[in-house]
């Protein structure tokens, strides 16, 4: 690791001058969490997973492998005490959460958690005082919450469900309107986490004319879903990117459906302002908004669009980087010829703004990629291959590493298998002197 550092570290000296920002140092990876039960970061790529005061990471506790939480299911949320050991600390336990997404657990201070969970039949909001374990309880499941922790965007889990049954939720807790292609009265919904007020800002129908159409297949069971997924809000509070994703039918008993069609947008948080962030073709993956309040963004896209027989064309995935307002001057990350960043990334800024980090799926050696990204010039400093045994493979249970990084920049929280089971991870992060 330190030779890769040290080389990469001089060759953008001397090709590029000192102008550009040098490589940190990221130290090995170590875990955090042990068996015999398995862990996971208690939300979603990107999320900080630290309290305010970097001592606690909050992660869940499960005994579930090898298929998906069954409706009702529970597992423990609670945190690792990085100051006492690594101690796992059992806070309570929810029903709302999958091995993607978690249970969407955010820290609102260093005593308060808010996460996602299932009460009284619905699928709802839980802030709780971890310490005195007093809480209250909000109408609907968050997506993302703001920085202020002020408002949260929400969505339909359950017709998460039907078309994403590994980051939807299992059961009733929601109505799906599963009956109705294009709801006019369901989709990109905002909470108020003080009152609990909410507010439809966005329908599915609303979005139609600018989505991929769907179509009817004979011999299928379920019909046509169009649905919203994957928000974050800008830092600043002031837009919400989504994913609006369709499906042509879906099977509720194996859980699977035909393959999604995507389109990336932006919005406001009032809902005005619709914006498509790629042209026809460029589909959207892993996202995220650049730390310094903007409204640029790093975003997985399909660059070139071409659609060929059997899906889509081999390595067409890439990393972009763009401007709301200004979605014809999209960058590729590396160059216009991609090459190696040519696989789709969870794509994370380093707190300075000036790297991407990105780990991506398994390879033909089942062994998931990672590399930090210098954005200026697109040079790459590799952080390893995580291999990924026979039991993790499963599409719904897979152990993605969905990296995060603390917001002071110097510790980076993953999920990995490479070990034989499913435990949480740091590396910490050294600056360039």
């Amino acid at each position: 690791m330190k030779n890769l550092f040290l080389a990469a570290v001089l060759s953008s000296l001397a090709s590029f001058g000192s102008a550009l920002a040098p490589f940190p140092q990221v130290g090995d990876p170590y875990a955090i969490t042990q068996g015999p039960h398995e862990h996971l970061l208690a939300n979603y790529f990107a999320i900080d997973a630290w309290s305010p005061d970097y001592r606690r990471v909050i992660v869940l506790e499960t005994d579930v492998n090898g298929r998906l939480p069954e409706a009702g299911e529970r597992c423990t949320l609670g945190f690792v005490d990085l100051k006492d050991g690594n101690r796992f600390v059992p806070i309570t336990t929810t029903a709302c959460w999958n091995f993607q997404e978690a249970a969407m657990a955010f820290w609102m201070d260093d005593d308060t958690i808010l996460f996602n969970d299932l009460r009284d039949g619905k699928f709802v909001t839980v802030i709780m005082n971890w310490r005195t374990k007093a809480e209250r309880t909000l109408p609907m499941p968050v997506s993302a919450v703001s920085e202020d922790r002020t408002w949260a965007v929400s969505l339909n889990y359950a017709r998460l469900s039907l078309t994403r049954p590994d980051y939807g939720y299992a059961g009733p807790g929601q109505d799906a309107r599963e009956s109705v292609e294009w709801p006019s009265d369901d989709g990109l919904w905002t909470m108020n986490l003080k009152t609990g007020e909410t507010k439809l800002i966005l329908s599915v129908a609303q979005g139609r004319a600018q989505m991929v159409p769907t179509q009817v297949v004979k011999g299928k069971p379920g019909q046509p879903l169009a649905y919203y997924c994957h928000t974050v809000i800008s830092k600043d509070g002031a837009k919400i990117f989504f994913l609006a994703r369709s499906v042509n039918w879906f099977d509720k008993t194996t859980h699977k459906a035909s393959s999604w069609e995507t389109t990336s947008f932006t919005v406001n948080r009032d809902g005005t302002e619709l914006r498509r962030c790629f042209k026809d073709g460029w589909a959207g993956s892993h996202f995220n908004w650049a730390p310094d309040g903007s409204h640029k963004m790093l975003v997985t896209a399909i660059w070139d669009g071409d659609k060929k027989v059997g899906g889509w064309q081999k390595n067409a995935w890439s990393p972009v980087e763009f401007t709301v307002g200004e979605e014809d001057k999209v960058r590729r990350i590396g160059g216009p010829l991609g090459g190696v960043l040519d696989l789709d990334w969870h794509c994370v800024y380093t707190p300075d703004g000036q790297f991407m980090c990105g780990e991506t799926y398994w390879n033909k050696n089942f062994e998931r990629p990672w590399v930090l990204v210098r954005l200026a010039d697109g040079m790459t400093m590799p952080l390893g291959g995580f291999f990924v045994p026979p039991a993790y493979r499963g599409g719904y249970w897979r152990c993605d590493l969905h990296a995060r990084i603390r917001p002071d920049g110097r510790q980076i929280a993953f999920n990995s298998v490479h070990e034989g089971s499913r435990q949480v991870y740091l590396r910490d992060v050294t600056p360039a002197r």
